[in-house]
């Protein structure tokens, strides 16, 4: 026989850096990461095999482009923690052998477990199931993959008590493959994949705490318990994540918001801000700003009514995909709804009178006021509200502009997060959901469209697959904060469909009716949750232009009240936001309060500041103090306190 007939069968595999090897069919991933180096081999935990993931020792039979999974990148990193939701569960049958697991996924940055014990666990159960998930490690015992028959499966649970496991796979459809992981004497259902021995987990987790789960998420169903950990690539990542949570602790925009005296919120009104006169200082000092922005940059500013007619919301699409979060109201045998969104109201305006293409771009922004029914389990601070103000806009374009419109406000977003403090932005790229309108043309279209000015204003985007709106994709403007925490804020939507239900056309220039494209945009989001973001950002020390009280004159004694009262004035009648302590407290006693407050400066005066007509000068978190004559003081704290993109003077309670 030649030997090319008598060759064993191969297989090309194209490796990231576009190399190709050919390797015997049937290779698996855990011997090309071998062939490639021993580094590697000992660091793999699972393989891409034309960008899906599995477990290393599955099998190669065609050829395939293929990627070698580590912990240190991010499906490597979310396999890890999918590993320590089964060591959790593992040491939990160990240690409590006649409690009942449920289900383990993994969430952002660690993982969870919930169980049904016969008793209770305790916060001192953390640390013993801790330290046998770490001996589970140390076991290094194989971990498998095995294929069952679903009735097999049902019997194999119920049979080791295990009932809840056994009701999720009766729930799965017949002829659906069941596939379970087993590890030494520990098996669970998982659909994988998973590193191929419990040694390969790096110990780097720590279990964080103790919470209530109903079975299902249905409050009809069993109370379980839900044990939370945190999982990382290594222990100095570990170490870096629960130094950021002390941090995040200290930069808690609830307690923040109480020593600054900035809002709160209440039972009677969940959901709902009570804005304290700082804290509203605050939030119009943001909407001044953001005001003075869009008036130069050609945007009109409008307002529609907060409760409107369900029909609207019918013809609109939101009834149908948006009205489980809706609050709705009956009058006169009508059935309106508080508006969720401003774009079907700003679509009522722009139908008045008659548009041209002479007209069009036109950017018409809204502080609009609007509602929704979020659970009340998901309600934090004024991070999660049901009452919010949106930093609102529409533009009204032809096809034609939307890329000239997408950089335009892409340069508009970027100065304003930078003059806010926040330079480190990523922008993801949301693509059509399940539930959306639209045909899959116009979808196309819209996301052919948004791809294209995404690539031409300079934009590096991430793919974020099925978050779009439901009437069009939409990117998503992504902020770290100063310890490394993301938040999304702003968005930049392109709509082909609601000009279309709404009925809305502009005269183009061949003098025929056309439907304009309409851009959804949002540069903070939220004001209340961009306000919360700045305040946990900054630990409460808001730069000067932002800070609601920014200089407090504090006396030393009381024979400079009236001196200090002349200050305050002056500071007033310069545009900044001053205020006047002169009780009959020690100025050390003063200093720790104002400081508690967050207040940026204080102006310190006594006798002789008095007869001097100078000003002692104490900036927060400093303890050194300057003195200064007032006029040279005053000044210099105009300066400080000009708001950005504003001449010197324009201070934000101007």
């Amino acid at each position: 026989m030649p030997a090319s007939q008598s060759a064993a069968p191969e297989v090309a595999i194209t490796l990231p850096d576009g190399s190709v090897r050919r390797y015997p069919a049937g290779t698996t991933g855990m011997a090309i990461a071998a062939s490639i180096g021993q580094r590697l081999a000992k660091d793999a935990l699972a393989i891409q095999v034309n960008g899906k993931l599995t477990d290393l020792d599955q099998p190669i039979a065609a050829d395939a482009t293929i990627a070698i999974v580590t912990a240190t990148q991010p499906a490597g990193l979310d396999l890890v923690r999918h590993d320590c939701a089964h060591l959790l569960a593992h040491a939990v049958k160990e240690l409590y052998p006649d409690t009942q697991i449920t289900i383990g996924p993994t969430i952002e940055d660690g993982f969870y477990y919930d169980f049904s014990p016969k008793e209770p666990f305790t916060p001192a159960d953390l640390a013993r199931m801790e330290e046998r998930m770490a001996l589970i490690v140390d076991r290094d015992l194989p971990v498998r993959r095995e294929v069952w028959d679903r009735d097999e499966a049902i019997h194999f649970f119920n049979s080791r008590g295990e009932h809840y496991k056994a009701e999720i796979i009766a729930d799965l459809p017949r002829g659906e493959i069941v596939t379970c992981y087993r590890q030494g004497d520990f098996i669970d259902l998982c659909r994988g994949p998973h590193a191929s021995s419990t040694g390969r987990v790096p110990k780097a987790f720590k279990l964080m705490k103790l919470a209530g789960a109903y079975w299902r998420g249905d409050s009809r169903n069993e109370m379980l318990q839900r044990v939370y950990g945190t999982a990382w690539a290594s222990e100095k990542d570990l170490k870096t994540y629960l130094t950021r949570l002390k941090e995040a602790e200290k930069r808690d925009h609830r307690r923040l918001g109480r020593e600054m005296d900035l809002f709160h919120v209440q039972e009677e009104a969940p959901g709902s801000v009570f804005w304290h006169p700082n804290g509203w200082t605050l939030f119009r000092a943001c909407e001044t700003y953001l005001r003075r922005r869009l008036e130069a940059g050609g945007y009109v500013e409008v307002k529609t009514p907060q409760l409107v007619d369900r029909a609207l919301w019918e013809q609109s699409g939101h009834w149908e995909k948006f009205r489980e979060h809706m609050f709705t109201a009956e009058a006169e045998e009508r059935i309106f709804a508080l508006k969720p969104m401003n774009c079907p109201g700003a679509v009522q305006i722009f139908k008045q009178g008659i548009k041209s293409y002479r007209e069009l771009p036109l950017r018409m922004a809204e502080f609009g006021a609007c509602h929704r029914n979020e659970p009340s389990g998901a309600l934090h601070g004024i991070m999660r509200v049901r009452a919010f103000t949106q930093d609102d806009a529409h533009i009204f374009c032809t096809e034609d502009q939307i890329t000239a419109e997408t950089i335009r406000f892409c340069e508009l977003l970027k100065t304003v997060y930078g003059d806010f403090g926040f330079t480190d932005v990523h922008v993801k790229f949301s693509d059509r959901p399940p539930v959306r309108a639209g045909s899959d043309a116009i979808w196309d279209k819209a996301e052919a469209s948004l791809q294209q000015a995404s690539l031409a204003a300079g934009l590096s985007l991430t793919l974020n697959p099925g978050e779009g709106a439901f009437y069009g994709p939409k990117l998503e403007f992504v902020l770290s904060d100063a310890i490394g925490r993301d938040w999304q804020c702003g968005t930049l939507q392109v709509d082909f469909v609601l000009p279309e239900r709404l009925d809305a056309n502009y005269v183009a220039e061949d003098g025929q009716k056309h439907r304009p494209v309409m851009l959804h945009r949002a540069i903070l989001g939220s004001f209340e949750r961009f306000i919360g973001v700045l305040i946990e950002h900054f630990a409460g020390r808001l730069p000067m232009w932002l800070a609601p009280v920014q200089v407090v004159v504090a006396t030393i004694t009381g024979e400079a009240d009236s001196y200090a009262g002349e200050v305050r004035k002056a500071l007033v009648e310069r545009g900044l936001r001053a205020r006047l302590d002169i009780r009959n407290e020690k100025i050390g006693y003063k200093v720790r309060e104002h400081s508690l407050a967050k207040v940026p400066v204080m102006l310190v005066v006594g006798k002789r500041e008095a007869e001097t007509q100078a000003v002692a000068i104490r900036r927060l978190g400093g303890n050194a103090q300057e003195t200064l004559a007032l006029g040279d003081a005053l000044a210099s704290l105009v300066v400080e306190a000009t708001m950005p993109g504003t001449s010197e003077g324009a201070t934000a309670g101007a």
